[in-house]
């Protein structure tokens, strides 16, 4: 993992995004070699107009969702990534050529040749193992510990999107054997925890029991893996780094206090401020048409009112209302008892079942931000019934009020859509994420994720 502006990024993302741009950047001035004479071309001109094309290329893909793992594993999923990635790249590519000012591009030869050379790319990408390449910078990680912490850990290194890391097994301190491993996992028991470092050749420890200090665990057998070179987290490092959560099982009051990260300065809220009042401004003009059809489509199937207002909980426990798209029967709370809305709702009208599949119910929450009481990208807003009983129940809840609510977020992007109380929790994860690391590239990556959600229906509900 590489920490920039308080955000890690998984190195072998980062080594399929930097081999992308020598590619594409070299498949530009490979085909105007080919076509042009070398001594008429203007090299000034074609090698920056190249970096602009595969920098372009890369945010197309990036927002596409190529440099994600595919999850569900299937053999068809590199197909159909490499079949959208054509698609939608090889008209942006001409887009790229009419926009960047070379006067070769006006060649429909040059322009084949490119468009050749850019399928060749996306090709490659896709026929690499992303396992190998994930293998060139795994760790080998070692477990401390045997309990329900321990097997969080383990499901997490498993996941293909938390890649990175090949998992040797379960280190216990003691020789009892913690009931939660199955017989089938290799445990290593008893013994100097720096040996079976060695031994196994591993680079990471990963801490995940409760007790460190004397008893269960050495703090000295720790320290002298970490002299060595091998990098030893604890569990609250591990799932900021490896999952993006801030994990409520094992945090504490003082490591959000003395901790790095939670900052709120005034030059990050103002910079914040301007980006959400030019983004929102672009947005709108550019959703309008598709605002007026919606409009349109609720009036005839269900009549007025257009627009559903309802109280959310803002910054600082602040109640405001909320504007959406009315997706919803008129009387779907005719008890007047507030309920969490869930997957293939039955109150939803045939419209708003679209709208809510395609996003478009939020768009009207643009005039929120514009008013100052949400913010582009930031934790969901939830209503003050459902707050007050989660401020109850689950701790360091009211944490994620500490900056504004957004029409995105990091657990929207992350998690599906939450109805529950433990969905709430594991959501809140995700928020802390957030509130500790947000910074204008989080919020941008975040966008681009939202990008692909909405364009792959994922977490619809």
């Amino acid at each position: 993992m590489l920490k920039a502006f308080s955000h890690y990024f998984p190195l072998h993302t980062l080594f399929q995004i930097l081999t992308d741009a020598i590619l594409l950047s070299f498949a530009v001035v490979l085909a105007i070699a080919f076509q042009v004479d070398a001594a008429m071309a203007d090299w000034k001109v074609v090698v920056p107009s190249a970096i602009v094309f595969a920098l372009v290329m890369i945010l197309l893909n990036g927002v596409l969702g190529l440099y994600r793992p595919a999850v569900d594993g299937s053999r068809w999923n590199p197909v159909l990534r490499l079949a959208l990635g054509v698609v939608v790249s090889v008209p942006a590519a001409l887009l790229v050529f009419l926009l960047l000012p070379l006067r070769y591009f006006s060649s429909e030869l040059l322009q084949l040749t490119l468009l050749a050379l850019l399928g060749g790319v996306l090709a490659l990408r896709s026929a690499l193992n992303q396992r190998q390449e994930r293998a060139l910078f795994a760790h080998r990680a070692l477990v401390v510990g045997g309990g329900a912490e321990a097997l969080a850990v383990e499901n997490a290194l498993r996941h293909p999107a938390n890649g990175g890391a090949e998992l040797v097994g379960f280190y216990l301190p003691n020789t009892d054997s913690p009931p939660a491993l199955a017989a089938e996992k290799k445990v290593f028991q008893g013994g100097s925890l720096l040996d079976v470092v060695r031994e196994q050749r591993v680079g990471q420890v990963i801490v995940a029991v409760r007790e460190r200090r004397g008893g269960a665990l050495s703090l000295r057998e720790l320290l002298d893996c970490k002299l060595r070179g091998v990098k030893v987290y604890d569990l609250n490092d591990f799932f900021e780094q490896v999952v993006g959560q801030v994990r409520l099982d094992s945090l504490k009051a003082s490591w959000l206090i003395y901790g790095d990260g939670f900052r709120q300065g005034r030059a990050r809220v103002l910079v914040k401020r301007v980006s959400d009042l030019v983004s929102a401004c672009v947005l709108l003009l550019l959703a309008l048409p598709v605002m007026l059809v919606t409009m349109l489509a609720i009036l005839i199937e269900d009549g007025a009112p257009v627009f559903y207002r309802q109280e959310r909980v803002g910054q600082g426990g602040r109640v405001f209302k909320v504007i959406k798209f009315r997706s919803m029967r008129r009387d779907a709370e005719r008890d007047g008892q507030p309920r969490w809305a869930s997957a293939n709702d039955d109150r939803t009208t045939r419209v708003g079942r679209l709208i809510r599949k395609l996003r478009i119910d939020e768009l009207p929450q643009l005039f929120n931000v514009l008013c100052g009481q949400m913010s582009l990208v930031g934790p969901r807003p939830e209503r003050p019934f459902f707050v007050d009983g989660l401020t109850r129940d689950i701790p360091f809840y009211a944490v994620r009020h500490s900056v504004k609510p957004g029409l995105t977020g990091w657990a929207q992007v992350r998690y599906q859509y939450g109805a529950s109380v433990d969905d709430a929790v594991n959501k809140l994860q995700y928020d802390l994420y957030y509130v500790k690391n947000h910074t204008l590239l989080l919020d941008t990556l975040i966008l681009m994720e939202t990008v692909r959600v909405v364009l792959t229906g994922e977490g619809a509900h």
